[in-house]
């Protein structure tokens, strides 16, 4: 099976260093490139990609509006399209309002080829990919202020288990690295995934991730 996948991005050479790496993966194929969050959206609706690898500063549009408009296209053209986003670090706030937007994952510029492949392969798959290297920092400020009842009142929400399973996805863990920190099978801790995401009505694990910041679970 051939991943598709547009890459969106107002710098060239960052565009073609992204496809260098992308199609060194024989299951891959860069089908679009755009320069801003207008083109971006119109690739999306025109090519239909597995995957948009999406910048966030960008002309006319930036990403995080381009997101939205992706992902706002319910059953439409832009529907099956996974949006991973791309940052640096001195764009914090700009990534937890795409996540919240819809994004299936984000990565940091500077992760290496091996994590933006990685990061592919987990949103065409369902998953999500969140950079290790950020995780916390992205997202630690949202439980600085979160009261501890309001803590508490979340956590009843979910099992002692499914709390661990939580901090570790928070944290930035695969799920091979949970299965085995938790000494469970595989299959198990999906499982539990698959659940939370029910009782939270998350979409995915990166807003299970925000969640758990949000209100407090780590911190």
């Amino acid at each position: 099976m051939s991943v598709s996948v547009v890459i969106a991005d107002d710098q060239e050479m960052v565009r073609t260093g992204f496809r260098l790496i992308l199609e060194s993966q024989p299951d891959i194929r860069v089908v679009g490139e755009a320069a801003d969050g207008v083109e971006a959206v119109e690739a999306v609706r025109r090519l239909r990609p597995d995957v948009c690898l999406m910048d966030i500063r960008m002309p006319k549009l930036d990403g995080l509006e381009a997101t939205k408009l992706v992902r706002q296209d319910a059953g439409g053209a832009t529907s099956g399209t996974k949006i991973v986003v791309v940052t640096t670090f001195d764009l914090d706030e700009y990534v937890y309002g795409a996540l919240r937007a819809g994004a299936s994952g984000f990565v940091v510029k500077n992760s290496g080829p091996r994590l933006l492949t990685e990061a592919v392969y987990a949103a065409v798959n369902g998953d999500s990919l969140i950079s290790p290297s950020v995780t916390v920092r992205l997202l630690e400020h949202l439980g600085s202020s979160s009261p501890a009842d309001t803590r508490a009142a979340a956590a009843r929400r979910l099992t002692a288990q499914e709390l661990k399973v939580v901090t570790l996805v928070a944290r930035g863990r695969t799920n091979n690295e949970i299965a085995e920190q938790l000494t469970l099978a595989l299959s198990t801790v999906k499982s539990h995934l698959s659940r939370i995401q029910d009782k939270l009505q998350a979409r995915n694990r990166v807003e299970i991730a925000a969640w758990a910041w949000e209100h407090g679970i780590v911190g």
